[in-house]
């Protein structure tokens, strides 16, 4: 049986090798299941800003910073001026977006075909603002059947709202921790009415992807239906 090849979003701040590094647990855990394959936003961040909480500090497991050897990144800014993001930033209009659309569609094109998607924090948002454009079938590449939301939550950006206009039918695994400060868990938890039947893998962690033995059973079983 073919491995299930996802394509993995990062979150802010971090890049496409900073997130195959940080996610090396999950690569194990599924890796007779599932191909990763990790692609780069196409801005880079010179701003340490963080992408969550002003309070919020970078945990041992923290998934948020940078590492690796490509520089810092992000798939669009909330505050226009300074290019800089916050999850909790109201705005009117952000920048970025449409640049990071075309790389998720040119990633799909030339190394596709994927199973599904997982993104994480400011990826995990950027997914389900892709999901949404697939099933208003505005972008024909997307052919995604799940996506795995890690530390998700809506844009606080007034012209993202069209995303959540309709709960989206893609199958959906959203995944958050309790001890998240930089994503509170009810900011992951605000965005599951955008989804419509969606399954939910909390943790007792905080701003990381989960990939102990305990979380491999839900993994697991949420893959299997596209197996």
């Amino acid at each position: 049986m073919a491995p299930l090849r996802v394509l993995c979003v990062h979150g802010y701040r971090q890049s496409g090798s900073s997130f195959r590094d940080k996610t090396g647990a999950l690569r194990k855990l599924l890796k007779k299941h599932v191909e990763l394959v990790y692609l780069s936003a196409p801005h880079g961040v010179t701003h340490g800003v963080t992408h969550g909480a002003p309070q919020a500090r970078e945990e041992k497991e923290d998934c948020s910073g940078p590492a690796g050897d490509e520089e810092p990144r992000g798939w669009w800014f909330s505050d226009v001026q300074a290019r800089s993001f916050s999850a909790q930033q109201q705005c009117e209009e952000s920048v970025g977006l449409e640049e990071s659309v075309t790389v998720v569609r040119e990633t799909v094109k030339f190394q596709g075909p994927f199973d599904g998607i997982l993104g994480f924090s400011q990826g995990a948002a950027f997914v389900a603002m892709l999901c949404s454009l697939q099933e208003q079938k505005l972008e024909p590449e997307f052919h995604f059947r799940f996506a795995i939301l890690v530390a998700g939550f809506q844009s606080a950006c007034k012209e993202h709202r069209k995303f959540y206009n309709t709960s989206l039918q893609i199958p959906s695994l959203h995944v958050f921790g309790l001890e998240d400060r930089v994503i509170p868990d009810s900011m992951s938890r605000e965005l599951l009415p955008s989804f419509q039947d969606p399954q939910v893998l909390i943790h007792p962690g905080g701003h990381f992807v989960p990939a102990a033995s305990a979380h491999r059973q839900t993994y697991q079983d949420f893959l299997n239906r596209f197996q």
